[in-house]
């Protein structure tokens, strides 16, 4: 499952009444997490077990190294519209997320097995376009979809259970330390910024307009660069789905530690800066699914890894003793800036 957040203490009559709502996402995360613990399944293979709930993917021995999985699922009217997305987008990006997951603990992909929620009306040239999405990202990944399940549905969804192996070790969410620096690929803002703007109607040229289009349509997969990561000694990674600041404080929450980040350091998407220039820093702290790689790691460690990275790196801040999960982003004169709380799929 993805981010975590906090369980509140209710009484047995709060508790029926309570809503997913009143929970939010990671409130949600937290509480499914708790009652699995507590089961008896969750006693069970414990020796094989590496890593369950609460990071980007769930990790156990076998021959060889480790495997992992992790599942991601996407739902029409709620993280895609036909008027802004193609089938063959929502194909794409529906693996591209679950390969994202698999980076973020530096492995390589295996197996996929799709589960598709149709609607009866639903021309099938529309599914054909969304497995063609799909097949042409495991085409250039190296991930093989071996199956799956198709039920009737009211609105379409698409939900994706992905396989990756690493020889280990692993990197989570848990290995920040006190004196780490905070790095970031890519330029961020870009697919918060088309969602934006698509949301509002506002014209872009058309060069900006595909540039931002496939920033959130089109992500990119960050695995070599995972593995890269592994290889340099890094232990520490998350991919940014929630948001740069929001999966930072998981980060931190994890490792229980605190971040302080450089708001001027931070690499915005050049078309964000020119289109949303008013907005660009809140984009790039908050908007979300850019599907970079954002880690910490020693200076030597940084050192190591900027030589093995392909398209390299910017490094952002450090990590920091304080409260657990507190995320503060430095102005130009050392003030801090209020900053985006990132995704809950049930608060926005």
């Amino acid at each position: 499952m993805g981010g975590r957040g906090r369980v509140r203490a209710c009484s047995g009559a709060i508790i029926s009444a309570m809503k997913v709502r009143d929970l939010g996402e990671f409130g949600l995360i937290d509480r499914l997490t708790a009652r699995v613990a507590a089961s008896a399944s969750a006693r069970q293979d414990r020796e094989r077990l590496v890593l369950g709930i609460g990071d980007d993917a769930a990790a156990w021995r076998c021959d060889g190294g480790l495997e992992l999985c992790t599942t991601d699922t996407m739902v029409e009217g709620v993280h895609f519209t036909l008027e802004t997305a193609s089938w063959a987008d929502v194909g794409w990006k529906v693996l591209a997320v679950n390969l994202s997951d698999i980076a973020a603990m530096g492995g390589s992909p295996l197996y996929a097995v799709v589960t598709l929620g149709l609607p009866e009306d639903l021309e099938a040239a529309a599914v054909d376009a969304l497995y063609d999405g799909m097949l042409d990202c495991a085409a250039e990944y190296g991930a093989a979809i071996v199956g799956g399940d198709v039920v009737r549905s009211p609105a379409a969804f698409v939900t994706v259970a992905m396989t990756g192996s690493t020889p280990g070790p692993l990197l989570t969410r848990a290995a920040a330390h006190p004196g780490d620096e905070v790095a970031v690929t890519g330029k961020l803002g870009g697919s918060g910024a088309w969602l934006a703007a698509a949301r509002r109607g506002a014209p872009l040229a058309p060069e900006v307009a595909e540039s931002l289009r496939v920033s959130h349509l089109r992500p990119r997969p960050r695995l070599a660069e995972g593995q890269a990561l592994r290889e340099a000694g890094v232990r520490c990674a998350i991919d940014v789905s929630d948001g740069l600041a929001a999966d930072l404080a998981h980060v931190c929450e994890a490792s229980g530690v605190g971040a302080r980040l450089d708001a001027e350091r931070i690499p915005v998407h050049p078309a964000v800066r020119r289109t949303l220039p008013s907005e660009a820093l809140a984009l790039a702290l908050g908007g979300g699914e850019e599907y970079q790689l954002l880690f910490t790691a020693t200076p030597d460690a940084m050192a190591e890894a900027r030589g093995r990275l392909p398209g390299g790196f910017t490094v952002i801040g450090e990590v920091v003793q304080g409260p657990p999960a507190r995320v503060s982003v430095m102005g130009p004169s050392g003030e801090i800036l209020v900053d985006s709380a990132g995704w809950d799929h049930f608060r926005l």
